[in-house]
C-alpha cells in the first residue's frame, strides 16, 4: 500500500467528459511555465523570511504572507505545545475552545479525523471531553455551560484570539470569566489564551491575569494556522499524534517544492481548477467517503473562499473572482444533492475524498430468506461506501462532470498532515494564477463593523444610526 495520499485525476480529460467540458493536456502543458514560476516565487518569498500582516498597505509583492509553509518545521513550537499538554495530562476531564473561524474549524477537522466518532462519551478517551465554540447561538451556548457547571472544577478554556476583538469569540470569553469568577476559580488554572505574542487586547488581558499563552504565529492567517498552536494544542491534550500530523505537512511539502506541474500535487490540483474556472464551472465540490473526513471539508471551505474570493487583483483591477467552495458527504449525500448535480448546471467540479482501508470495519449481517438483499450479506461496510463512490463517480462522468479524487491509503495523523498541507499550497498556487492577494480578506471587515456598531460600540455610531432602519422588516414586504 502507498502510504502518501495521492491525487488521482484522470476523470478531468476530455476523453472522460467529452471535448465541451473537460480540459486537455496541452491546456495543462500552457500551466507549466507560470506554475514554475509561481513555485520560484514561493521559495524565495521563504528565504526572505517575509512577514506582512493584513493590515499593510503596499500589498504589490504576491507571497508576503507565506510563514505557514514553515510551520511543519517548527520543533520548538511542537515542544512547547506538547510539554504544555503533558503537565495538563489527566488534571482537566473536559477542554473548551472558544474561536471561531480560523480557530475552530481546524480544532474541530483534526478531532472529527483522528479521534473516535464516540470520543466524548468513552471512558478510555486519550484526554478530556473536547468541546469547541464555534458561535454564538445562546441555545447551544447556554446549554453546554449548563452540561459542564457541575465539574467546572475539572474544565479548562482555551480561547483562540490574535487581537482579542472579534465579537463572538470576545462574548464568550466575557462569560466564562464572569462565571470562573463567581465560581471563586483561579482563572489562572482554568483558562489558557492563544494569541498575539506582543500586542493586541488578548495579550493585554493575558499580561493583567497572568494567564498561560499559546502563540498565533505572525503572519500566518487564521485559516492556515491549524499546523500551529491554535490547533496543536487541542490536538495534543485529546490524544493526537502531533509530530506525525507535522511529519506528514513536511512529507507533503517535499512534493509541492517540485517546479513541475504534473509532479507536484499542490500545484496541479490549483491548474486543474484555474482551467476550470475559466471555462466556468466555478463552483467546487468537496465529497469525502469517511465521516472522519468530513470537517475537513468545513475548514477546506473557508480556506478557499475567504482566501479566493477577491474584488481586485494584484494591479487593483476590479476582477470578482473566486470559486465557490460546496461541502457534500458520500454516501448521506447521494441522495440529497445528487439529482441537481447529474442535471442540473454543468458548472462544478468534483473532488471525492476515498479512504483505502479504514481504521474499523464492519461485516454486512446475513440477508437469511430475503433473496432480494443476499448480494450485501457478508460484505464489508467499507467496500459498500468505496462502491458508492466509484458509482457516483460513474454517473457523474455518464454526465459528462469532471471528477478529482484524493486517495488516503488511510486516515492517520499522518495523512491528515499531508492533506492539510497541500491544500494550502494548492491555496497559493490558486491565488498565484488568479492574480489576486490570497492572504487578505478585507470584505470580512464590513460586517465586523457593522456588528460592533449594533451592539452599541462607540466608535461606530455612525454606522449604527445608518443601519438603524433595517432592523424592523418593512410591513410591505411581509406575507
Amino acid at each position: 500500500m502507498n502510504q502518501k495520499i495521492q491525487l488521482y485525476y484522470k476523470n478531468v480529460f476530455t476523453e472522460s467528459v467529452g471535448a465541451e467540458h473537460g480540459i486537455s493536456p496541452d491546456e495543462l502543458d500552457e500551466l507549466k511555465g507560470p506554475i514554475a514560476e509561481l513555485t520560484g516565487k514561493m521559495e524565495q518569498a521563504r528565504k526572505r523570511g517575509v512577514v506582512s500582516g493584513a493590515g499593510d498597505t503596499d500589498r504589490r509583492i504576491e507571497f508576503d504572507d507565506i510563514p505557514y509553509r514553515d510551520l511543519p518545521y517548527r520543533n520548538e513550537m511542537m515542544e512547547n505545545v506538547r510539554d504544555l499538554a503533558g503537565r495538563l495530562a489527566g488534571k482537566y476531564e473536559n477542554l473548551v475552545v472558544l474561536g471561531i473561524g480560523g480557530s475552530a474549524l481546524g480544532n474541530i477537522a483534526l478531532q472529527t479525523a483522528l479521534n473516535s466518532p464516540m470520543y466524548n462519551l468513552r471512558s478510555d478517551r486519550g484526554g478530556p471531553r473536547l468541546f469547541v465554540m464555534d458561535n454564538v447561538d445562546p441555545t447551544q451556548f447556554s446549554e453546554t455551560i449548563e452540561y459542564l457547571e457541575p465539574q467546572l472544577d475539572k474544565t479548562l478554556f482555551n480561547v483562540i484570539s490574535k487581537s482579542g476583538q472579534t465579537a463572538e469569540t470576545a462574548a464568550q470569553f466575557l462569560t466564562i470569566l464572569q462565571l470562573l469568577r463567581e465560581k471563586g476559580l483561579d482563572l489562572t488554572d482554568h483558562i489558557i489564551a492563544t494569541t498575539d505574542t506582543k500586542s493586541g487586547t488578548m495579550r493585554g488581558i493575558v499580561d493583567r491575569l497572568g494567564l498561560t499563552s499559546l502563540k498565533v504565529p505572525q503572519g500566518v492567517g487564521g485559516r492556515f494556522s491549524v499546523l500551529s498552536d491554535v490547533g496543536l494544542f487541542s490536538a495534543a491534550m485529546c490524544g493526537i499524534k502531533i509530530d506525525e500530523l507535522l511529519a506528514g505537512a513536511r512529507d507533503m511539502d517535499e512534493r509541492v517544492r517540485n517546479t513541475d506541474v504534473m509532479k507536484n500535487p499542490a500545484a496541479l490540483y490549483a491548474a486543474i481548477q484555474y482551467l476550470f474556472y475559466r471555462k466556468d464551472k466555478r463552483l467546487s465540490v468537496m465529497m469525502p467517503y469517511g465521516y472522519q473526513l468530513k470537517d475537513l471539508c468545513d475548514w477546506f471551505r473557508q480556506l478557499w473562499a475567504e482566501s479566493l474570493g477577491k474584488e481586485k487583483n494584484l494591479a487593483g483591477e476590479l476582477v470578482n473572482v473566486g470559486p465557490t467552495p460546496i461541502k457534500a458527504l458520500g454516501a448521506t449525500d447521494q441522495h440529497s444533492q445528487v439529482q441537481l448535480y447529474r442535471e442540473g448546471p454543468n458548472d462544478k467540479v468534483f473532488t471525492f475524498l476515498q479512504v483505502e482501508s479504514f481504521r474499523s470495519e464492519v461485516v454486512i449481517g446475513d440477508a437469511g430468506d430475503t433473496k432480494e438483499l443476499s448480494y450485501l450479506s457478508h460484505r464489508k461496510m467499507g467496500d459498500l461506501i468505496n462502491n458508492e463512490k466509484l458509482a457516483t463517480e460513474y454517473a457523474l462522468l455518464a454526465s459528462q462532470r469532471p471528477c478529482l479524487t484524493v486517495l488516503f491509503p488511510e486516515i492517520n495523523a499522518c495523512s491528515v498532515g499531508e492533506f492539510i498541507y497541500m491544500f494550502e499550497v494548492a491555496t497559493s498556487y490558486m491565488g498565484g494564477l488568479l492574480g489576486i492577494d490570497t492572504y487578505n480578506q478585507p470584505a470580512v471587515e464590513l460586517g465586523k463593523l457593522a456588528t460592533f456598531a449594533l451592539m452599541g460600540h462607540k466608535d461606530h455610531s455612525k454606522m449604527a444610526e445608518e443601519i438603524e432602519p433595517m432592523r424592523k422588516p418593512d410591513e410591505k414586504f411581509l406575507i
